[in-house]
């Protein structure tokens, strides 16, 4: 999950949500509604940005988005040097996409960055290649980014970094991290009511919804997404949308909108700037969000997510940054060195941190950082006890049909079970269509 959704914020609706006061709260963000128009002419359609052309000349190309591409263009040179061949880093703005529609025509990378949760799908495709690790280089991964790069219990690349979301607040309004989500609401609450704040959560919800953050309410209840077989994998044949759990947490969020704690005003677009103006509390959000808020100069500390009454606590998912192999590297015995010799490097990982700021996945560039760095020890025990996001072709199905029901629950539009209902039959039913 990596910020999964898009984020410059749009001035007008900020000021408008800070004007009403209104309360508030990816994984895809919604996409913006047209204008309407005075003419009969269909809005086009926003022109999507070219893909890379690959290096004819190169021996290794590597494809990535653009902050990472300045970290990995050093290490990458260093290896052509080694290897007396020449290494291209290309700039990609759609990794997943792009580099699936190239490998078809067989003009993709040789390598490519990306989240663990494209897997399933890229294995499916048969676009990505089994990467071989040893045993001692795995085991100085933590334990979870490793699990994440395996699809059937085979390993398909090296993870770099590891991210969740948590709980960020203001201090200046919320000086101690509340341990409960009804003393979030209560100190909210009393800071709106007070003037000192507009609102009392800010969380990425839109009229789409956000099935990403969603996840933790319905885990907190013992709920979620899919169960799991015995070897821990999701079992993508039992979806659990609609379980007692589930609802529990879809409950939760009911409470929530209607407490005006959380909005479908607040999105992707939006929700940092909400955040940034220090007129906001508490913000659920994730590593993406803090330089933002350091620019904005708001006082800031992250705590693990808070429990819900009834339930335990919210438990978020753990998203996996990781170099994978494409099944048609034009060297793949060179693509293979490089992501199982140069990836698992202590000066790799901590550079590519700089990058990113998410906590490293080997576990001494970790230690390093987060005896130096309490953002990054904080963000790792905020996501203790999570899950990796299921990286099964199926989630694909979970995104809109979930983000949906919540989106209407939080609004008030539905009662939770019969939302959450339709929600499952939905999945079941994409599921099925493959």
């Amino acid at each position: 999950m990596h910020k999964r959704a898009i984020g410059a914020a749009a001035i007008t609706g900020v000021a408008a949500l800070l004007l009403g006061a209104c309360g508030s709260s990816t994984t895809p963000a919604a996409k913006p509604t047209p204008s309407a128009t005075t003419t009969t002419t269909a809005a086009a359609e926003p022109t999507k940005p070219a893909p890379p052309v690959r290096d004819a000349a190169a021996d290794l190309v590597i494809w990535a988005d653009a902050d990472r591409v300045p970290v990995i263009q050093k290490y990458a040179d260093a290896f052509g040097l080694e290897n007396n061949i020449k290494v291209a880093v290309q700039v990609s703005t759609d990794v997943r996409q792009q580099f699936k529609d190239a490998t078809k025509v067989d003009k993709g990378p040789d390598v490519i960055v990306g989240a663990h949760d494209w897997l399933g799908e890229l294995v499916q495709n048969g676009t990505v290649a089994p990467v071989n690790l040893s045993a001692d280089v795995a085991a100085k991964f933590a334990p979870q980014a490793m699990a994440a790069t395996k699809f059937n219990g085979q390993s398909y690349g090296v993870p770099y970094a590891v991210e969740n979301i948590g709980l960020v607040r203001n201090t200046d309004l919320a000086p101690t991290a509340p341990a409960t989500m009804d003393a979030l609401v209560k100190a909210g609450q009393a800071l709106v009511k007070s003037g000192k704040a507009t609102n009392i959560l800010i969380q990425e919800v839109g009229k789409t919804g956000n099935a990403y953050f969603t996840y933790p309410y319905l885990k907190a209840f013992g709920g979620g997404i899919f169960a799991t077989k015995a070897n821990g994998d999701y079992d993508a044949a039992k979806v659990i949308v609609n379980s007692a759990g589930s609802l529990k947490g879809a409950t939760a969020l009911q409470s929530l909108g209607k407490l005006k704690a959380l909005s479908t005003n607040v999105d992707g677009t939006n929700a940092d700037a909400l955040f940034d103006a220090g007129k906001a509390p508490f913000y659920i959000t994730g590593p993406w969000a803090i330089d933002k808020a350091k620019k904005a100069n708001i006082k800031y500390a992250i705590s693990p997510l808070p429990s819900l009454a009834g339930g335990g606590k919210m438990q978020p998912f753990l998203g996996v940054q990781m170099f994978y192999v494409s099944a048609k590297a034009k060297n793949a015995a060179l693509a293979e060195e490089f992501v199982t010799n140069y990836v698992p490097r202590e000066d790799v990982q901590l550079a590519l941190f700089e990058a990113g700021h998410r906590p490293p996945a080997l576990t001494s560039a970790y230690d390093k950082v987060a005896a130096t760095d309490a953002d990054v020890k904080a963000w790792f025990e905020a996501g203790q006890g999570g899950q990796p996001m299921p990286n099964i072709p199926a989630m694909n199905s979970v995104w809109g049909p979930l983000g949906q029901a919540a989106a209407d629950v939080i609004a008030g539009k539905t009662a939770p079970k019969a939302r959450f209902d339709a929600a499952q039959k939905e999945i079941v039913a994409n599921i099925a269509k493959g």
